[in-house]
């Protein structure tokens, strides 16, 4: 019977400990609640790129746009070597997944032609940065080296840049242009030749353009010193998503005093940047 004394004492222990116990649970469930980190407020990632691969480079360009490009392989006469010529050279590369490039060089009668074109994509490691907006980073500051303005959505023109006589804001005139640019040469294949007038020289300025990709820039500039064969260098790069793609086309005449038309560089040029654009969005 002295036994019994001590239950319910007991009895008011454990439910005691009990409330305890349920007080702590409600009060740690009140603490997970208030975690700014908990499901449904956290930031949301950055969207992935478009572009998970890259075309095979050496297969993008069609032979009939070679042939337009690198006039000298219709002068060989040897299939074999015709065949070498359209294959192209793959550049050195590490990870196909995110950059690969192929060469084309050609001689004839007249000129040495080199065709470079390459294929970067554009991975972002941020989180909070998407690989579009990556890319766009990085074609700004590859437009701000080739010493174009930095982009600019207002800028419009039949070539893309903006003003009215279609070099983009900022972008040097025909008569401050760089030693070596294409307001300074003619643009006759001849030496002596009538130069072209001031109007079309402008409109070969270096400008951005807004027929191909998302953005796009050319580059112009022709190079030589003195009396030697003056070599011409046409760069059109455009960014499409988080992919971008740069074309390098040269022209050296083998003839001291002929410079390589400008135009005509420039337009194929451009029409292999747009038929690559369309293979990349088709």
């Amino acid at each position: 019977m002295q036994r019994k004394a001590y239950v319910p004492g007991t009895v008011a222990l454990l439910a005691a400990l009990l409330a305890a116990c349920t007080s702590g649970s409600d009060e740690g469930a009140a603490t997970d609640n208030s975690n700014p980190g908990r499901p449904g407020t956290a930031t949301a990632a950055a969207e992935p790129g478009k572009y998970r691969t890259l075309p095979e480079p050496c297969g993008v360009v069609g032979h009939d746009t070679l042939d337009a490009l690198l006039p000298g392989i219709r002068q060989l006469t040897d299939e074999e070597q015709r065949q070498k010529a359209y294959e192209g050279e793959a550049a050195l590369t590490y990870n196909t997944d995110r950059k690969v490039g192929c060469r084309w060089k050609v001689e004839s009668a007249t000129a040495t032609d080199h065709l470079s074109v390459d294929f970067e994509r554009v991975v972002s490691y941020d989180g909070a940065v998407s690989d579009d907006s990556q890319a766009q980073q990085l074609f700004a500051r590859l437009q701000t080296a080739a010493g174009l303005p930095a982009p600019s959505t207002s800028a419009t023109s039949d070539f893309g840049g903006g003003g009215a006589a279609g070099t983009p804001s900022g972008a040097p005139s025909a008569s401050t242009s760089p030693s070596g640019s294409p307001s300074n040469s003619p643009s006759s294949t001849v030496s002596g030749s009538t130069s072209p007038s001031p109007s079309s020289t402008v409109e070969l300025q270096p400008r951005t353009l807004d027929d191909v990709g998302d953005e796009a820039f050319l580059d112009d500039q022709l190079g030589g010193p003195g009396s030697t064969a003056k070599q011409r260098t046409v760069t059109v790069a455009f960014r499409t998503s988080n992919v971008i793609v740069t074309i390098r086309y040269e022209e050296q005449p083998t003839t001291v005093g002929v410079v390589p038309d400008s135009k005509e560089m420039q337009d194929r040029a451009r029409k292999l940047a747009a038929q690559l654009d369309d293979s990349l969005t088709g």
